[in-house]
């Protein structure tokens, strides 16, 4: 293969087209510098998703080096996908003329590829790109693209490779037309009908009585079963188009027998495909548009609870159109259990807002819900994911602690409750808020725990930077030494029976408290397996006076732990388009 002629460039900057989502720099590297030494590589990404566009940027200390990559690794496989190499064209004006591209069709769909294609056609000048068009699937559709550099000799390809054979088809070259410069005016000609809801008492015979009225009818037929039954429909085939135009227009919704009939124009099967998209995607918007605003999404809701009380418990906020609870698919036509959540649509954007302002947080059957308005699938995706890349750029900003490798949040780590964790468990660790850990006790040292007599509140602040002074809002009658070290403290005579004891500050003990309320909080919403996961993710983000807080109150809790979810979601999200 003679390599595509660079007379015009000064840089060795390639471009890699048609590459598979998972390819990376690395894998590109490790392919590239073979050939010679490789100044740069860059897999263009989504500025949100950080997914791969399928194409990258090669550049090369030599012009050399890139020429020999172009011949040696043009629409080599990467990853089950040839990858199509050409030089990067800086000005966009030479891509987008189309001047010097040329368009084949009625090609061999499994005979050329783009490298026959590159063969045939690199004989008639320096080609800048070749390309076979390929279906969702990497088959060939029979026709493809040459873009050379100089316009002759695309010229010269038409001339001498139009009506010639290749691969033992007779294919057509001709100048490629941008699809805004194609005559698009003309109503496409076509002259096959289709009918359908046709009596089963219509054959072939009768359907071209019915139809021979509007012109002359070069073909009809009725499409059957295997038992030689009329499935009730069939296509008609006239001589001109509109033979065929006057037949739809007079016989679409003309009773017969009692059935109503439908005949418009036969389409393909990828035409219909075309069509109902663009209708699906017209209602979608439609009704985005009508219910932007003011649909509701209901969440943590209790099992007991069903469509009339959700109704209910939103109806002072203003007119309610539609109230649902979503439940599970339930067996003999019954509803399922409740999934936890539901949807809330009013009037008007101004009663949805008052609802999110008076409900969100609301206890309904003892369990705080959350009101938010819906949002599309997407949007969700991409604010969670927009979410998780500015946490990950915060904590790249950090100082890195000594002895890190990394100062990413790369996993959060898993707390055990008391008597869980394994011997030798070791998980990595993380960078709190601030850039601090929490303090690690010294060996041998045993945690001070606080004793509240009935009716004290706890203490508030971070008694570590007392220096031994009384704690602002301590309990009465009890003195704290900060400087307490390995010392026993005499145990009361008489052990309080309730639970007025408030644990130490030490982590450990708030975790073990924090285990058992975050694994009721998530119990609702069916993930418990995420407890030990939350539990670490606080006790290390967190100071212990802030923990301890938690403990006193359930509104705090309840809004870290979601947004602890979210960040799992996100991070999940992540790795779920990575692996795409």
């Amino acid at each position: 293969m003679a390599a595509l002629g660079n007379p015009t460039h000064a840089s060795g900057s390639l471009y890699v087209g048609d590459l598979h989502p998972e390819v990376t720099e690395t894998q590109l590297f490790d392919i590239f510098k073979e050939i010679g030494p490789v100044v740069s590589i860059r897999v263009c990404r989504d500025a949100i998703t950080r997914r791969s566009l399928g194409y990258a940027y090669v550049n090369y200390h030599n012009v050399s080096d890139a020429e020999r990559a172009l011949d040696l690794l043009n629409y080599k496989d990467l990853k089950g996908k040839p990858c199509r190499i050409m030089w990067s064209q800086r000005d966009p004006s030479l891509r987008k003329s189309g001047n010097s591209n040329i368009f084949i069709k009625n090609l061999d769909k499994k005979a050329v590829d783009n490298k026959s294609l590159y063969d045939t056609f690199s004989r008639f000048g320096n080609i800048l790109s070749c390309k076979v068009a390929t279906d969702e699937n990497g088959n060939s559709k029979g026709y493809g693209f040459v873009h050379y550099e100089k316009e002759e000799d695309a010229e010269t390809a038409i001339q001498m490779a139009n009506e010639k054979l290749l691969a033992g088809k007779k294919c057509f070259v001709g100048k490629f037309i941008p699809s805004k410069a194609r005559n698009t005016d003309k109503e496409p000609k076509w002259t096959n009908i289709f009918a359908k809801n046709l009596p089963k008492s219509v054959d072939e015979e009768k359907l071209k009585q019915l139809f021979s009225k509007f012109g002359e009818i070069t073909s009809s037929v009725i499409v059957f079963d295997e038992q030689k039954l009329s499935r009730g429909f069939g296509f008609i085939n006239y001589k001109t188009h509109e033979e065929a135009k006057k037949a739809v227009e007079e016989m679409n919704g003309k009773e017969i027998e009692g059935e109503q009939m439908y005949v418009g124009k036969a389409q393909k099967k990828s035409e219909r495909e075309k069509e109902l998209r663009s209708m699906f995607e017209k209602l979608k918007r439609e009704r985005l548009s009508k219910y932007q605003g003011i649909n509701l999404y209901v969440k943590n809701l209790d099992d007991s609870i069903e469509d009339t009380q959700l109704r209910q418990e939103f109806n002072h906020c203003g007119t309610i159109t539609s109230a649902k609870v979503m439940r599970d698919e339930g067996t003999g036509g019954q509803l399922g259990p409740s999934k936890g959540f539901g949807f809330v649509c009013f009037s008007t954007p101004e009663e949805a807002t008052k609802a999110v302002t008076e409900m969100n947080g609301k206890m309904l059957a003892n369990k705080p819900i959350y009101v938010a308005l819906a949002q599309r699938k997407e949007q969700r995706r991409a604010q969670l994911e927009a979410q998780h890349i500015q946490r990950n750029g915060m904590r790249m900003q950090q100082v890195q602690a000594p002895g890190m490798p990394n100062a990413m949040y790369p996993a959060a780590p898993m707390y055990f409750a008391p008597g869980q964790r394994p011997t030798g468990f070791m998980y990595p660790q993380m960078v709190p808020r601030g850039g601090r850990f929490p303090p690690q006790p010294r060996p041998g040292y045993q945690p001070v725990p606080f004793v509240v007599p009935p009716g004290a509140q706890p203490p508030r602040g971070n008694p570590r930077n007392m220096k031994g002074q009384q704690p602002q809002g301590a309990y009465p009658g009890i003195k704290y030494n900060a400087n307490v070290r390995n010392q026993q403290v005499p145990a009361p005579q008489q052990a309080p029976q309730n639970t007025d004891a408030v644990p130490s500050l030490d982590p450990q003990s708030i975790g073990e408290n924090l285990f058992p309320l975050i694994s009721t909080a998530l119990k609702p919403l069916k993930q418990e397996d995420l407890t030990g996961k939350i539990t670490g993710m606080l006790l290390e983000s967190m100071d212990p006076p802030d923990l301890m807080h938690l403990l006193e109150s359930q509104d705090a809790l309840n809004k870290k732990i979601t947004e602890a979810l979210e960040v799992l979601e996100a991070h999940a999200s992540k790795d779920n388009s990575t692996n795409a």
